[in-house]
């Protein structure tokens, strides 16, 4: 994998802990070549289905209109909500 730290530990707690069984990963162009690897940890480690959105993302507002339980974005700026 890259090397950034995906924090991929938390977000496999925050599907835990959410309970989510479908999950929307955003990914910003530049670790979509990562998405397999991504989609397959976290299905992985939380049995979740996850959907890689494919398209272009253009910040933390930019959230595709699908049902899923959770989003979790990557990208250059930490920003959370609850």
């Amino acid at each position: 994998m890259v090397d950034y730290d995906l924090e991929i530990e938390e977000a496999v707690q925050i599907i835990s802990s959410e309970k989510a069984k479908t999950v929307l990963v955003q990914l910003p162009d530049g670790l979509k070549k990562e998405a397999t690897l991504i989609s397959s940890i976290l299905k992985e480690k939380t049995g979740a289905e996850i959907i890689i959105w494919a398209e272009s993302t253009f910040g933390a507002c930019d959230i595709p209109d699908l049902p899923v339980d959770i989003v979790i974005q990557w990208g250059h700026t930490q920003w959370t909500t609850k």
